[in-house]
């Protein structure tokens, strides 16, 4: 059962429940997602509370799985787990206490436990079966790639430390006006791969004072892994150091192993601070700037001619709802701008094509039809917990809104951007 569609950080999942659902109606996703919550709210205490669980990472995202026939509803539900065994056996068999999904009586069963270790282990063995028949190399010597890994190798040798904390960097970053600010040494070295000479490490989660010193003086643009312990650095960076833009890396991947379109594409597609900020408002220290942060970087447009050149674009094309018709990707930053002060939403691929655009009243009803092609929203309204945690249910990576109400709890698998 190892590999169902559920999603799970697979370097902290211990277990993998599955739970049988049979609902005398006819319900959807987001009903079942809210009954697991609401009703089991409560049951088990502060310590094994659903929502904080999964805002300290310890419980994965609630996957559903359901299909209706003849006014019956019959799904799986999937919940990855850090827990120990007893404290994910106790939670278990809490979900066997629903008996309603929306107006529906259901009946819930768990089905299994899943060991994902053991499961791991399976395919290691059969994998390592794999290499040892076919994978060896038989010592053959290409020239080409012999010249290219002494190339690498020069590239290499240019990482440098600097300041009295001895922080690693490439060999550019004391005289280039824009830094890159990354984890640790081996991103610096995986930047330098591809050209990319003006990345300096912040080497922990404690940020040293010539990084700071650094970002008061240059544009800094801050590029960490796509996983809680970026995130985690970044909400220190962001307290401490004068960031302008915030670049991200693919979820669950790290900036030391990626390739150089990816690096490309994510350098290209970074965020202005504002709009980080505003989402950690209530733990980064200090007021945003007023100052658009794109206009610090030479050659960049600023945020005021995005906005202008988007207005123009808004009103040269015609609105409708449904797919939009062949839609070039762009950065999120002008659908951002695009989005602001329009009463529309806005659906995105993760390459940020418009998948649908509509109006904010059609917006429950197209929820609905999301599939998992959909990676992100932004919207000129307000987000409330309902709606936060239908969207959580739905799989996707990030919101956007002008305003966010309500929010008790905060879901660590989507990133929250408000519209400035």
């Amino acid at each position: 059962m190892y590999g169902v569609g559920c999603m799970y950080s697979s370097d902290t999942t211990k277990y993998l429940i599955h739970i049988h659902l049979e609902a005398e109606g006819v319900v959807e996703k987001p009903d079942v997602v809210g009954a697991v919550f609401g009703q089991t709210e409560g049951l088990l205490g502060e310590d094994l509370d659903l929502r904080d669980l999964q805002r300290t990472g310890r419980l994965g995202r609630i996957d559903v799985q359901v299909t209706s026939k003849k006014g019956e509803t019959r799904g799986e539900i999937y919940i990855a787990s850090s827990l120990d065994r007893a404290e994910t056996a106790i939670l278990a068999a809490s979900f066997e206490t629903i008996d309603r999904v929306g107006p529906c009586v259901a009946r819930v069963r768990v089905e299994s436990i899943e060991d994902i270790r053991v499961s791991k282990r399976k395919l290691v063995i059969s994998r390592a079966r794999e290499l040892l028949m076919d994978a060896f190399e038989e010592g053959t010597i290409d020239s080409n790639v012999l010249i290219d890994e002494v190339r690498e190798s020069m590239r290499m040798e240019k990482i440098a430390t600097i300041g009295e904390d001895k922080v690693p960097a490439g060999p550019n970053v004391v005289d280039s006006d824009a830094i890159i600010v990354v984890e640790g040494r081996a991103d610096v070295l995986n930047l330098l791969r591809f050209g990319i000479k003006n990345a300096v490490a912040v080497e922990g989660t404690r940020i040293s004072r010539t990084i700071v010193d650094l970002c008061e003086k240059k544009t800094a643009t801050a590029f960490f892994d796509g996983d809680r312990g970026g995130d985690l650095v970044l909400r220190e960076l962001l307290q401490v150091a004068e960031i302008d833009f915030v670049a991200y890396s693919p979820r669950g991947k790290s900036v030391e192993d990626l390739g150089r379109k990816e690096i490309v594409k994510a350098l290209r597609n970074k965020i202005p601070v504002e709009y980080v900020k505003e989402e950690l408002s209530g733990e980064v220290e200090g007021e945003t700037t007023d100052l658009p942060a794109a206009s610090y970087v030479p050659g960049n447009r600023s945020m005021k001619d995005r906005e202008s050149e988007s207005s123009q674009k808004k009103k040269n094309q015609e609105r409708r709802s449904g797919p939009a018709s062949s839609p070039a990707p762009r950065t999120l930053t002008d659908h951002l701008a695009e989005v602001k002060d329009s009463k529309n939403a806005r659906l995105l691929s993760r390459d940020y094509t418009i998948l649908r655009e509509v109006d904010l009243q059609e917006m429950e009803q197209v929820l609905n039809e999301v599939n998992g092609d959909v990676a992100g929203l932004i919207m000129d309204g307000e987000v409330n917990q309902r709606l936060l945690d239908t969207l959580v249910g739905k799989g996707l990576e990030y919101v956007a809104a002008r305003e966010y109400k309500g929010i008790i709890k905060r879901p660590l698998s989507i990133k929250l951007l408000k519209i400035a």
